[in-house]
């Protein structure tokens, strides 16, 4: 499976009035109708992690493309301001940014914001989340039920206890007492040369034996200050707000949802798949039985993908 032979779309869009990164795989102009080809009838929607660059998920994504035959489009949208906007373009539009854009609920805002402006309210969408991104699904799943999701899933969701978690623990501290120690160094840094930057990554990434070159790429945008700073900022408020599970809503759109949990993942322990196991017996909540880790973009981008073709097929027949 090779890029150069997949047309691949990227823009910057502001919204909410912040600077956003959009990738995209299949129709990318328009979802509605423009020729005499029939529009698509399913969007895959991804929701990042954090930090929320959509450069990590670009594997991830031709992988799901290609795996439904390139017959639905596969778009991940960046969070706001985590992604480096091109020259000339600020972070943020005067007059137009939402307050907070920047912290968690100004995110989930986001999101439904863009699919407001850049969606038809018809089109079906399977949406897919990645660690605070699930969190941020259930979210956008309350807030606006007049969502058309066919499902939605939640890989390695951080949707509970995070400050109590293993990392948690360790993250607290720095995130949210200490983050502004961290911005120093993150100014320096900024000032290396690209080769330099990318040794970096590839040092820190070292313990990793096949590591998605997309990855390193995409690592290049947290060398920017306001992009590092924008990324421990949101952070920052998970740790404090991501704490009792959402179970209500989890009820109310059980029948939509797949999970699926590590089983040495240090964000969202087996301890947290146990508890939602032991609530929603009937549920579709997995335990992960091949070594993933958490962060999967690094180096487990095709397995993932091939792992939800099935389960779309066999749940959804899509």
């Amino acid at each position: 499976m090779s890029e150069d032979h997949i047309p691949v779309h990227e823009e910057f869009i502001y919204c909410l009035g912040a600077a956003t990164q959009v990738l995209k795989y299949g129709p990318w102009r328009e979802l509605q109708k423009t020729s005499d080809e029939a529009p698509p009838k399913l969007l895959f929607l991804i929701i990042p992690g954090n930090p929320g660059v959509v450069g990590f998920y670009r594997t991830f994504m031709e992988s799901l493309y290609c795996g439904f035959n390139r017959q639905y489009p596969v778009w991940t949208l960046s969070h706001a301001g985590h992604c480096s906007p091109p020259a000339g373009m600020d972070m943020t539009c005067d007059g137009d940014e939402t307050e907070d854009v920047f912290g968690l609920n100004g995110q989930i805002e986001h999101k439904l914001s863009f699919l407001r402006e850049n969606v038809p309210t018809e089109m079906k969408l399977v949406l897919i989340g990645h660690s605070i991104g699930c969190y941020i699904i259930l979210e956008m799943l309350k807030r606006s039920a007049d969502l058309k999701v066919l499902r939605s899933i939640l890989l390695f969701p951080t949707i509970e206890r995070m400050a109590q978690s293993p990392q948690g623990k360790v993250m607290t501290p720095l995130l949210c007492s200490l983050r502004y120690i961290v911005y120093m160094p993150c100014y320096l840094l900024s000032f290396l040369p690209e080769v330099m930057k990318t040794s970096l990554v590839k040092f820190a990434l070292r313990g990793i034996k096949s590591v998605d070159e997309a990855c390193v790429t995409a690592s290049l945008n947290l060398f920017r200050m306001e992009c590092a700073v924008n990324a421990m900022y949101m952070g920052s408020q998970e740790m404090v707000n991501v704490m009792e599970r959402d179970s209500e809503t989890i009820k109310q759109n059980l029948s939509k949802l797949i999970f699926y949990y590590g089983a040495t993942d240090a964000w969202c322990p087996v301890q947290y798949y146990e508890d939602i196991r032991r609530d929603f017996p009937k549920a579709n909540i997995w335990l992960c039985e091949k070594g993933i880790r958490h962060a999967f973009v690094l180096d487990s981008s095709k397995e993932v993908a091939a792992m939800i073709k099935v389960w779309l097929k066999e749940q959804s027949n899509i």
